[in-house]
This record gives structure tokens, sequence and C-alpha cells, in this order.
């Protein structure tokens, strides 16, 4: 956790921006050394948590951040971790035992329990606490997911067909309301075109909030990854900075207004 202004009630969580895997969970990663690192190019959503750090400095009120520091190779904290998840179709439960090319990274009999416990309870209950100290401290949560996604569709995509905008904003149907949606429309205005829901729909909020507190407001914001970086796993560019000051302006109208 990455502190913020006390009164900031909202929350940039980057959950996949990091490519860091602890050795013993490599061993368990059937992948040679080179297939890792073209899948990390992949799979990882790079310079998000660049993105975050700068809108934080950009912000009238500084968020917080809370920023995942493993590979979600090691695990999802954003998926289910049992059948409500619907990407296990597709072998990316909240332990992947396929690739983003459908390909194995682990055994297909993997048990995710040791993994699960290890680390994805642990993020869960930090990530609860985040949000709770934020409810605590302004009577608010505003979680602001902060994704990117590949310019053209990865096999693993289970909807992949649909628009792929500059901007794509994941919505939840309780914790999204009009305000918040409608305010991202306007900080991304200007970015070559912002979309709801497709590619990749939904948002993240902590089960212990999930569907229960209307005070956590959630978004995803999912950047295609052409417009700032070099795909795959290259460097980033000078679009960065133009979306970061596009956060920084969701981040101050949401901290005051919604």
């Amino acid at each position: 956790m990455l502190p913020g202004d006390a009164d900031s009630p909202v929350l940039l969580h980057v959950p996949h921006s990091s490519r860091a895997i602890p050795g013993d969970v490599r061993a368990g990663i059937v992948l040679d050394d080179d297939a890792l690192e073209r899948e990390l190019d992949h799979i990882t959503d790079a310079h998000t948590a660049r993105i975050a750090e700068v809108a934080a400095g950009l912000a009238d009120a500084r968020p917080w951040r809370f920023v995942n520091g493993l590979s979600r190779l090691v695990v999802d904290p954003e998926r289910f971790p049992d059948e409500r998840e619907e990407m296990l179709a597709v072998g990316m439960g909240a332990v992947y035992t396929r690739t983003t090319h459908r390909g194995e990274l682990r055994a297909a009999d993997t048990d995710p329990e040791p993994l699960v416990e290890r680390y994805f309870r642990p993020y869960a209950r930090a990530m609860s606490e985040a949000v709770a100290g934020r409810l605590a401290a302004t009577g608010r949560a505003v979680v602001i997911d902060v994704h990117s996604y590949p310019a053209e569709p990865l096999p693993y995509e289970l909807h992949g067909a649909g628009p792929r905008p500059a901007v794509c904003l994941g919505t939840d149907s309780f914790h999204t309301p009009p305000e918040l949606t409608k305010a991202a429309l306007a900080a991304f205005a200007g970015f070559g075109g912002t979309g709801l829901d497709s590619p990749f729909a939904g948002t993240y909020v902590p089960l212990e909030h999930y569907g229960r507190d209307r005070r956590v407001s959630a978004l995803m914001v999912e950047i295609r990854r052409d417009t700032y970086m070099r795909e795959p796993g290259g460097p980033a560019g000078p679009g960065l900075e133009r979306l970061a000051a596009g956060l920084a302006e969701l981040v101050d109208a949401v901290g005051s207004a919604v």
C-alpha cells in the first residue's frame, strides 16, 4: 500500500504490472526461460504502475495506491478463487495453468490451493483492509483498477471479438454509479475513443464488500497498449504521460463528487 492524502477516498489498484515470480513458484511453471519472458510480455500490464504513480503526483488530492509486487502468473488476485470464475474455461482461474496462447503453463493437475493460501488470500485481506481504511476515513471508497490490454486479441480472450477502444471502462451494475462512468468518459475523451465493457467487463471489489456495500464504488480502466508503449513488452512512449494526466483528472473528479 502506498499512502495518499488522508481525506482522499480514491484507491488506485494496480494488480498486473509486475513480472516478478519467486523461484519456488517458477519451478512449477513448465515454460523455459525464453518462453516465459515472451509470456510475461503478453500477460503483464506493462507500465501501469508508472501510470498510476504519475497520476497520483498530478492529482489535487493524492490517491492511495495498492500495487501488486508479483506477476499475475503467481496468482491473479482479481479472479474468483472458485467455480464462479469464467476464465477457468481457458485455464486462467486464480492460478493459471494455460498461457495467453492456450499452451501449457503448469501441469493440468496442479493443485491451486497452496498458491491461493500463500498469496491470494493475504492479498484479498490486504485489499479489504485498504478499502475499509478509506471507508473509515472518508465514509466512502472509490476503487479504480488500472489495467492495459493488447491492440490485437490474444487467444485466451473469451470476449475478444468486440470493439477495442483506446480506453475500455469496465463497470459493475451494483458498484459503478452513473456519475463515476460519466466522469471517466469525460477524463479520457481525447484519447482516441472510449468504450464500455468491451473487450473486458466488470471491475474489482473485495469480496467482503462485493454486492453488499454501495459506499464502495469501482471502475476498471483498461488502456490499449499501443496508445502508450511498443507491444509486446516494450518501452513506454509519450502517451504514458498523457494517459496519466487523464487518470489524474478522473481521480480529481471522483475524489470530490461521486
